[in-house]
């Protein structure tokens, strides 16, 4: 074996609930230098794939000009920069950390996904509950400049309910897994607290559709994001 194309497969629903969509999340890809010129007919295999929507969550260097070539689009991933800081919660508001606790909190769907995705190990679960309401977050470790003291929310349930409960959240994530600030996509977790500034340069997330799927369609969960640590 000299090459190789990992991708994760998954199939998610659609914007507007009317059905379900198949997705080639492409991932890591590694060609022995000697072998490289060969590398691109990995790719366009992965995209002759009838049916699939296409998405690369974390190109780098030459990939992205390939994608774009390609066909891809970019995802809007203007983010906000959080400080993880131990603020005291405000009344009425908890965060939920235990497999039972948050079994409990969350309804069918979302209970699909928590189980779905309870052992991935790159995915971090808590509930943030407000009052009687409550929000399910996935979470991961990420890094920047090699250090990886950086929280990314991948999945926000409901992303109002996450705006009304603070600083709870990320107090939580510096608290529980030692990280000092919170990345927070505007698309995955709406309104970012006041206690934040913008990401001068977020990552580059990109995606391909043959069935003209819209951005808010796309989502993190089911991907390397979500299973492969680094």
């Amino acid at each position: 074996m000299v090459g190789v194309y990992l991708a994760f497969y998954s199939e998610r629903p659609v914007a507007d609930g009317t059905g379900s969509r198949k997705v080639c999340n492409l991932a890591a890809w590694c060609v022995l230098e000697e072998h490289r010129a060969h590398g691109v007919r990995l790719v366009r295999a992965m995209l002759r794939q009838k049916g699939y929507d296409f998405v690369d969550l974390s190109p780098s260097g030459n990939v992205v000009d390939l994608n774009t070539r390609l066909g891809f689009e970019f995802l809007d991933t203007t983010s906000a920069m959080v400080p993880n800081v131990p603020l005291p919660s405000r009344r009425g508001v908890r965060v939920l950390t235990r497999p039972t606790d948050i079994e409990r909190a969350l309804p069918e769907h979302e209970l699909a996904v928590y189980r779905d995705h309870r052992h991935a190990g790159a995915a971090w679960h808590f509930v943030v509950q407000v009052g009687e309401e409550s929000c399910y977050v996935v979470a991961r470790r990420d890094r920047r400049k090699r250090m990886p003291v950086f929280a990314t929310l991948l999945h926000v349930s409901d992303p109002a309910v996450l705006a009304r409960a603070g600083h709870a959240p990320y107090r939580h994530l510096l608290l529980r897994h030692r990280t000092l600030v919170t990345l927070a996509e505007h698309r995955v977790a709406g309104r970012p607290p006041r206690l934040s500034r913008p990401q001068r340069a977020p990552r580059r997330r990109m995606y391909r559709s043959p069935h003209q799927t819209p951005a808010s369609s796309i989502d993190y969960l089911y991907s390397e994001l979500t299973c492969v640590p680094w």
